[in-house]
């Protein structure tokens, strides 16, 4: 019987860490399925989904090169929470069929399943493990307005529109706290691998034979 590779969700508030923790897994030759990644091809230009984001949010958002402004949909869902909620109905299932085909395709020893809205859309019973990226909130506000460039305001309706990090420190089964140099993360990582491949190796071990 074929088994597939424990799934790992890595879930984690705005800024808080998540692609650098990802690409640290990716390095160890880990397969890494980022849920804005599918997102982003998903609406990628001329596509279908495109079109029905543009016709429920607005032509303004197409961007002169067609692709669509990501940061002018951010900023117009995080503010209007029915609008917020209407985009997910529009790609979250289009977003789970891709990631299912790419995980399918994927193998690898195990799998790192990067979903920043884990708790929001209760998903975690979908995988072996949730890994949570944590950091104060004090240092997730600062770190949103140095990388969008926006003000304390602005960065705390983001944060605020997402789930608690009480609700995403209940959800998790593994936490790495990423609050200090990132260089810290490469042990921090490294060591969840090891975890993560002897789930792995007794996974398969337990799997009745044919």
């Amino acid at each position: 019987m074929h088994r597939r590779p424990p799934r790992i969700a890595l879930t984690g508030g705005v800024a808080s860490g998540k692609s650098t923790v990802s690409r640290l897994f990716g390095a160890l030759g880990v397969p890494v399925i980022d849920a804005d990644e599918v997102a982003r091809e998903l609406v990628a230009p001329g596509s279908a989904l495109l079109a029905q984001v543009l016709e429920k949010f607005g032509a303004q958002l197409r961007r002169p090169d067609g692709s669509l402004d990501r940061a002018a949909l951010r900023r117009i869902v995080f503010a209007d929470a029915a609008k917020r909620q209407q985009l997910e109905a529009l790609l979250h299932p289009a977003i789970s069929v891709r990631t299912e085909k790419l995980a399918a395709q994927a193998g690898g020893p195990y799998q790192i399943h990067v979903l920043p809205l884990l708790v929001e859309t209760h998903a975690g019973s979908r995988f072996d493990r949730v890994l949570l990226v944590d950091c104060p909130e004090a240092l997730q506000l600062a770190r949103l307005q140095a990388r969008d460039h926006c003000d304390a305001g602005q960065a705390r309706a983001v944060i605020d529109s997402q789930a608690s990090r009480e609700a995403r420190l209940a959800a998790a089964d593994d936490v790495i706290v990423n609050d200090t140099d990132p260089a810290d993360l490469v042990a921090k990582v490294a060591a969840l691998d090891q975890t993560y491949r002897a789930l792995a190796a007794a996974a398969h071990s337990s799997a009745p034979s044919r």
